[in-house]
């Protein structure tokens, strides 16, 4: 046989009989086309954050004890870079908790509590994640569902510049990496200072210990 026919072609050129059979049968009778896969603006925001701040401070739980068993104070982590003109640790988290209650709160329509950056200890960045984890099992997620096209403008600079972006658009390109650039820096900061920390902490959390 030659090497037209073994691709499915007779040797004058025509299509092999082997191909033409299925080839009918999927013109009149197509197979049943599988439903697009939707995820909603809420299923998409509301639980990732949830998860990234939980998992967030069950890192700085094995920080702390970390440094008890290494016999440190766990507060000089509050300071550390990770290079002079990066933003220290506590703006790692002040971030990252600002980031996913500012988004939900201009998806939602609703008021986001105010904090005061003014944290100085481990301790007291634990509880901005505990209050932020509060505010968010508040928001509705019918809130959020259907803001896809909702017009959302929001400050990106301290010289009061805004930048507006789709609901959508804003949600997937702006917050979220933003959420996991902070989580990751946090993470990163502790494991530089010899935390042990893996990746399945900072995935699963405190289901990386079951």
């Amino acid at each position: 046989m030659g090497k037209q026919a073994e691709a499915g072609l007779c040797l004058h050129g025509g299509a092999h009989p082997a191909t033409v059979w299925p080839l009918f049968l999927f013109f009149f009778f197509p197979p049943p086309q599988r439903p697009a896969m939707t995820i909603s603006m809420s299923s998409a925001s509301l639980p990732v954050f949830t998860t990234m701040l939980r998992n967030l401070r069950y890192c700085m739980d094995k920080a702390e004890a970390s440094a008890a068993a290494r016999k440190f104070d766990v507060n000089v982590l509050v300071s550390a870079r990770l290079a002079p003109d990066m933003l220290p640790f506590a703006s790692q988290i002040r971030i990252a908790c600002d980031a996913a209650k500012l988004a939900a709160a201009r998806l939602g329509s609703v008021e986001a509590p105010k904090f005061a950056d003014d944290e100085t200890t481990f301790a007291q960045l634990k509880d901005r994640i505990a209050k932020t984890l509060d505010f968010l099992a508040t928001v509705p997620a019918a809130a959020i569902d259907g803001t896809e096209d909702k017009d959302i403008t929001f400050p990106v600079g301290r010289d009061g510049t805004t930048r507006t972006m789709k609901g959508e658009a804003y949600l997937t390109h702006w917050v979220l990496p933003n959420v996991f650039f902070h989580v990751t820096t946090a993470y990163a900061l502790m494991r530089h200072n010899g935390v042990d920390l893996g990746k399945v902490d900072y995935l699963v959390g405190a289901q990386a210990a079951a």
